[in-house]
């Protein structure tokens, strides 16, 4: 079974850009679903984008708020999955997970890409934050 190894987080001013990579271990990620996910503490963990497997074309799904301002991308030389982060608030400041779940059916990403009950695999996160 693949492992997920979150790396990129740092400390960053409002207004600036990061990206977050999600590396799998021990297989590539072709074949998974992989979402990325943000909790602070005393909140629920919250589903910020979604990528599909390769086959559905690489399509995504985004958290409303994020829309705009955040991209999910594979790099299949790599092998892995990132998230790139632009124009950054306080309000993203979280610690950053991926998760990933094989999905044959090659589904179309949606909402329930978004619901960590979607996901069997999880990293242990990194952390962003945005301003002081």
């Amino acid at each position: 079974q693949v492992q997920l190894v979150e790396s990129g987080g740092r400390a960053v001013q409002p207004g600036e850009s990061l990206t977050l990579a999600c590396d799998g271990v021990g297989r590539t990620l072709d074949s998974y679903a992989v979402g990325w996910f943000r909790q602070v503490p005393g909140k629920d963990r919250e589903g910020v984008s979604a990528i599909g497997t390769r086959p559905t074309g690489d399509s995504a799904v985004y958290l409303e708020s994020v829309k705009g301002r955040f991209t999910v991308a594979r790099h299949y030389i790599q092998k892995a999955v990132y998230l790139y982060m632009k124009n950054l608030t306080p309000e993203d400041t979280a610690v950053y997970f991926c998760a990933a779940t094989e999905d044959p059916s090659q589904t179309i990403p949606g909402d329930k890409h978004l619901s960590p009950l979607f996901y069997d695999i999880w990293g242990e996160g990194t952390r962003v934050t945005v301003g002081a």
